[in-house]
């Protein structure tokens, strides 16, 4: 047997779970042995005395027949089960013997007198047999068909009358003859020697009839009982013997045979049951699982039982031949009995081996069709490692004849890469319980004919020492299940691999063998522009685009670097440190990578016939001593946005004030979130006026925050992001640039969207419901809010809510100014178009915000429903100082003009710029020549005024000063302060 074999079917030894039971167990059957010597030792040499002797002889076998008899009583009292009533009967017939023997000593001991023939204690001891026969029969296996019991009755009656030839020959008959003599008590005393012996041949007959058919349960009690009535029919059948029982005398040598049987039934029950506290475990091993079930009339006995009984019948009539004595009738009548018995027994057993061969055939047959026709091939391998048998599906498995593989070792089937990890396990099955673990799995990979290596799953049973393995072919669900798990791991477009596979390997990177490398890099790229190609030329040329940049990518990186999509535009890739120690040697390096990377992404694509441009924004962030995979991401990701907004198509290395950055956004977007939801915001309106004569014709909504400390100031900050973010509602003098390219800002940068929708919703509403207010007031003044044409298509804005609010609060048509902000490029000007057209139909206005920057400008002039233009503080801020601002500014308002269209110049500050504005056509202006934002109740005041001194020449604010009734003054810049106005 080789080496490889050998290992693959060695069993473990078992540990030893029953050692404490056992040593119990031991130290019973050695004091067992010790009083039972101790006893034999004492008959041997007389007890000493003759009364002792005596005394012994009687009393010490009544008190041993005395413990047997509660012994088992107490057992069948202990225990549940069909075997009750034999320990019962068990315990009756000790219990006779416990009377015999105390009657015996009686008349001995304590009367001195000779025992009487016949006497209450040879009625006692009488009654000892029947019981015990019974007892055999119910601890017996009962058969199942009346075949059964009929083999029972032949099988008792082939051992009794056997015993019964051979015990007539040698002394019942010249009982019997004594009998027919006719002597004075003859009579009595031949029946009691007739008695003994027939009790005892049948109580034999029981013994050694259960000794073949006991039941399987608590067999080690059986077979100690069994002993005990052997040893105790083999001391009655020497005391009825002619030459000891004319010279049997109390406590001689016969009597330790009485008692060491009486002390080995008391033990029987208790001894066995320590011993085996449980099932017994080689029930359950390997040989008991593989050992055939015998029919209850084919066991051992039936094939042995014929020729003993002949042969004790042949012994019995030789003996009288040879005695030169007539042979006797009993003998003769006895001998013919048993022949019938045995040629009707041989018969049966005839018919049951011919039905039985039949049965075990067609088992046979259909076991083999059930293997021959499996799909799955089945072997058997020896001990010694030895394929024995190999069903004939091994052909279509694997590729082999049966006939070939038969005699090969199983472990030179087997992959050397997966052939240790089989022996261990199958060492591992062979030491544990057969009860625990029948079977277990083994799947490895198994050398085909054409000399591939096919993935096999194997069910592994015991056999004999060796193994069964039932195995089938997996290979297909091996690769299955390895195109899952790529497919899991990859990213379906560009087949690189995807953030989960690229988050798993940057955690690698950080915590394997190169965790103190801290020059490894993470690069966070997205592709500028990449929207517009999707928008322009369809997602299909969008998905070629992605590919093809991935093929870039993967070409770039080094062989041991790795290349990720993470979705959409955004790409990753992972550069592994070269473990030196200079940092600024290895920012060089990698930013030269960063840089080349990003060159090639640059390069033009050559998409459906056409050639397309993107650029590449790049944030690269080093692994620093104990920072986590997520942090590390992270700090790439905030570097990719800060190259993003720094004007795209560069490199930016990852600083940590970027993080604080962020921090800073996040617990300003927490504290809004706060003041939003405890009211902490303030509503104010600044005046439009007119700059021909000095009228508010509108008046613009604007947000201010309430600080803890009593101070009103712009989120500015926030919501120039929120509109980054797509949505946000701003107020006056706080700004509101374009949306830049490349999706959303890194998270915890801006606050939820959520959050400035529900701004906009609440500035929305306060506006037009004070505005309702001052109309039924008398005030006609319109209220202007300013929205972004992303949050007006906004689907989280239900359809028709504008118009929902104004009928809820009565503002009648022309009471709302929506200036509207159309700066992002992706803006779907056909659905901006219909949803501006409704609202103008209810009257309400549309003023054009930031003319003069922006992307639309031109478009929305051309297609939607203008009413006015509103300048940008831009131009306006320029106006006087730049002859270049002013030519533009004066060429947008003659396009104004000729539009028919009024015109709001936002940031009008200085009473210059009223003079020149009013000189080029502007016809309303907005800013700190005239007011700064006000509360309601100066608003109010100021409505009742009606009108503002227009500088014509250096002319001061009307509510500008102190001098002016206590009138607010807000500085320009993105947090202006406004004290709380007095009630």
């Amino acid at each position: 047997m080789s080496t490889p074999g050998a290992a693959l079917l060695t069993r473990r030894p078992l540990a030893d779970g029953g050692r404490g039971s056992g040593s119990k167990a031991l130290a019973m059957q050695i004091l067992l042995a010790v009083v039972s010597s101790g006893y034999g030792v004492g008959a041997a040499l007389g007890w000493g005395s003759e009364e002792l002797a005596e005394i012994m002889g009687d009393f010490g076998l009544s008190a041993a027949g005395l413990l047997a008899a509660v012994s088992c009583f107490t057992y069948a009292r202990a225990i549940d089960s069909r075997e009750r009533p034999a320990w019962l009967l068990f315990a009756f017939s000790s219990l006779m013997g416990c009377c015999g023997n105390a009657i015996w000593g009686w008349y001995e001991v304590v009367l001195g007198e000779d025992v009487p023939k016949p006497s209450l204690a040879d009625f006692a001891f009488l009654c000892f047999a029947p019981p015990a026969i019974v007892g055999l029969l119910v601890l017996a296996k009962r058969p199942v068909t009346r075949a059964g019991w009929v083999c029972l009755g032949l099988d008792s009656w082939l051992i009794g009358g056997s015993l019964l030839t051979l015990s007539w020959s040698l002394a019942l008959a010249h009982a019997a003859r004594t009998a027919q003599s006719g002597a004075p008590g003859s009579v009595p005393r031949a029946a009691l020697s007739l008695a003994y012996p027939l009790l005892d041949i049948a109580l034999v007959s029981m013994v050694l009839v259960l000794h073949f058919r006991r039941s399987e349960t608590n067999r080690s009690a059986v077979n100690t009982a069994i002993a005990a009535l052997a040893l105790t029919v083999l001391s009655d059948a020497l005391f009825t013997s002619p030459l000891l029982s004319a010279e049997y005398q109390s406590g001689q040598l016969l009597d330790a045979g009485w008692f060491a049987g009486s002390l080995l039934l008391a033990y029987a029950p208790w001894g066995a049951r320590r011993l085996h506290p449980g099932p017994d475990p080689a029930a359950h091993g390997p040989a008991h699982a593989e050992r055939p079930h015998s029919r209850p009339i084919t066991g051992s006995l039936p094939a042995l039982t014929p020729y003993l009984a002949a042969a004790v019948c042949t012994l019995g009539i030789l003996y009288n031949v040879v005695d030169g004595r007539k042979v006797d009738r009993v003998v003769v009548f006895t001998g013919c009995t048993v022949v019938l018995a045995l040629v009707i027994r041989q018969g049966i057993m005839l018919l049951d081996n011919i039905a039985l061969t039949q049965e075990l055939a067609q088992k046979e047959n259909h076991f083999r069709s059930l293997v021959q026709g499996s799909s799955d091939v089945i072997m058997i391998a020896a001990p010694t490692g030895t394929l024995r048998y190999v069903s004939p599906a091994a052909a279509g498995v694997y590729g082999r004849e049966a006939e070939e593989l038969v005699g090969t070792e199983l472990a030179t089937l087997i992959h050397p890469e997966d052939l240790g990890r089989v022996v261990h396990e199958v060492r591992r099955f062979l030491a544990a319980p057969p009860a625990e673990e029948p079977t277990t799995r083994i799947e490895c990979r198994f050398r085909s004919g054409d000399g591939e290596w096919l993935n096999v799953e194997s069910t592994v049973n015991r056999h004999q020492g060796g193994l069964i393995l039932n195995s089938r072919d997996v290979t297909e669900r091996v690769r299955l299940q390895a195109q899952l798990q790529h497919s899991a791991e990859h990213d379906p477009l560009t087949d690189l691999p995807n953030r989960a596979l690229f988050t798993r390997r940057v955690r690698q990177a950080l915590t394997g063998r190169r965790a103190g490398d801290h020059s490894t890099a993470v690069l966070f790229i997205d592709l500028d522009g990449f929207k517009a190609v999707n928008d322009t030329i369809g997602h299909q040329a969008g998905d070629e685009l992605l590919i093809e940049a991935a093929r870039r990518l993967q070409d770039s990186v080094r062989a041991g670097d790795t290349a990720a999509r993470l979705g959409g535009d955004e790409f990753a890739a992972l550069i592994l440190g070269d473990g030196g120690r200079d940092r600024s040697a290895r920012e060089y390096q990698v930013h030269e990578i960063a840089d080349r990377l990003r060159t090639t992404l640059s390069q033009p694509y050559r998409i459906a016939g056409s050639e397309v441009r993107v650029a590449a924004s790049i944030g690269v962030a080093f692994a620093d001593p104990g920072i986590t995979p997520s942090d590390l991401m992270r700090n790439a990701d905030l570097a990719m946005y800060r190259a993003k907004a720094g004007g795209k198509d560069r490199v930016e290395m990852y600083a940590p004030q970027m993080q604080a950055e962020v921090v800073r956004k996040a617990e300003l977007a927490g504290r809004l979130r706060t003041a939003l939801h405890d009211g902490e915001f303030a509503l104010l309106h600044q005046p439009v006026v007119s700059l021909a004569s000095g009228e508010i014709s509108a008046v613009v909504a604007q947000a201010r925050w309430r600080s803890a400390q009593g101070i009103l100031f712009t989120p500015a900050e926030f919501l120039r992001v929120a509109e980054h973010s797509g949505g946000g509602v701003s107020g006056g003098g706080a700004g509101g640039g374009g949306a830049g390219e490349g999706g959303q800002p890194p998270r915890g940068a801006v606050p939820d969207a959520s959050r400035t929708a529900e701004l906009g919703r609440w500035l929305l509403e306060e506006a037009v419901g004070q505005a309702a207010e001052r109309h039924r007031a008398g005030h006609d003044v319109p209220v202007a809010v300013r929205m972004t044409a992303q949050r007006l298509l906004d689907r989280s804005m239900p359809l028709g809510s504008v118009e929902a609010l104004l009928t809820r609060n009565g503002l009648p048509s022309g009471g709302l100014v929506l200036e509207l902000a159309v700066s992002d490029p992706r803006v779907p000007f056909d659905d901006l178009e219909r949803r501006l057209a409704a609202l103008h139909r209810l009257g309400v206005l549309i003023a054009l915000d930031g003319f003069g920057s922006g992307y639309a400008a031109i478009s929305a002039l051309r297609r939607l429903p203008v009413d006015m233009l509103k300048l940008d503080r831009g131009l306006v801020e320029g106006v006087v100082e730049s002859p270049r601002l002013h030519k533009i500014t004066a060429g947008l308002l003659r396009i104004a003009n000729d539009l028919g269209m009024q015109s709001v110049a936002e940031g009008v500050d200085l009473p210059e710029q009223v003079m020149a504005l009013r000189a080029m056509g502007c016809t309303h202006g907005q800013g700190m020549a005239f007011s700064g934002p006000l509360d309601e109740y100066r608003l109010r005041r100021a409505l009742v005024r009606g009108t503002f001194p227009v500088p014509g020449g250096a002319a001061q604010p009307a509510l500008a000063g102190g001098s002016q009734g206590g009138s607010m003054v807000i500085h320009r810049g993105s947090h202006n302060e406004t004290p709380v106005p007095p009630a």
